[in-house]
């Protein structure tokens, strides 16, 4: 009975022993399978396609470095410079259309703006980057088509500011290991005296911005749509004779 017990009791501790590391196989087996899923469930996720993308953007001028010749004296404060809206002249079938996302298995899945207007961003972003400079602009008025005979007379206003989107895309191509966001936006800007019904100035300005990054997001599309807007208000700025063609009509 000794040596049966001693058996026994030989026996069970490998027996529990070899139980315990059944149970530890059988976790790591699920964690394993889990893991599995997950990756899985990931991969369809980042190949799934939506019907559509759409995106914010939005110019803030409260960095813009504003050019010293740009600054408006005394008598320019005596008045109000009016905004329109831009208009889109693009050659494109649906101009709420601003761009296309280039998916991994090659669709083409197209991008809207979110909440504003392409056009009512682009005067938006001018509108404030004079406030920054120092003037007195209005709120962005009703669309202008940039005629001679159809410039509005607003009250208190000498000067009228619109302009055109001529091409404008917000694109990103999906790919692995790297997503690459590429946007390009041009547009005309043209000075107004809506006092004498002439158009005293314009020009066309171009700006584009490239991006590499391993993931993919709405925001981050509308982020480089945003700079490109920036670049594009800043660089009409800079122009001399943008600058003296607003103090001219000021006058």
């Amino acid at each position: 009975m000794v040596n049966s017990g001693l058996g026994i009791g030989t026996i069970m501790p490998f027996v529990l022993v070899r139980g315990g590391y059944k149970e530890d196989t059988m976790k790591k087996n699920s964690l394993h399978l889990m893991f599995i899923g997950l990756l899985i469930a990931l991969c369809v996720s980042g190949c799934a396609t939506t019907g559509i993308y759409s995106v914010d953007m939005g110019y803030d001028a409260k960095d813009a470095m504003i050019p010293p010749y740009l600054k408006p004296d005394q008598k320019a404060l005596q008045t109000i410079i009016g905004v329109a809206e831009f208009t889109d002249t693009r050659k494109i079938d649906d101009p709420l259309v601003i761009g296309r996302v280039i998916e991994r298995n090659g669709m083409k899945v197209l991008v809207l703006p979110k909440r504003t207007r392409p056009t009512q961003a682009v005067a938006d972003g001018i509108r404030q980057y004079l406030r920054k400079a120092g003037y007195n602009v209005s709120g962005v008025g009703e669309l202008w088509n940039l005629r001679e005979g159809t410039i509005p007379q607003a009250a208190n206003s000498k000067v009228l500011i619109g302009g055109a989107i001529t091409d404008m895309d917000v694109d990103c191509r999906r790919a692995f290991p790297t997503n690459t966001y590429t946007t390009k936006l041009k547009m005309t800007v043209y000075i107004a005296d809506t006092v004498r019904k002439k158009i005293l100035y314009h020009a066309t300005v171009e700006a584009s911005t490239s991006l590499e990054h391993v993931s993919f997001a709405e925001k981050r599309m509308g982020d480089q749509a945003t700079i490109a807007l920036g670049d594009a208000i800043e660089r009409i700025f800079e122009k001399r004779e943008m600058a003296q063609a607003i103090r001219e009509a000021l006058k």
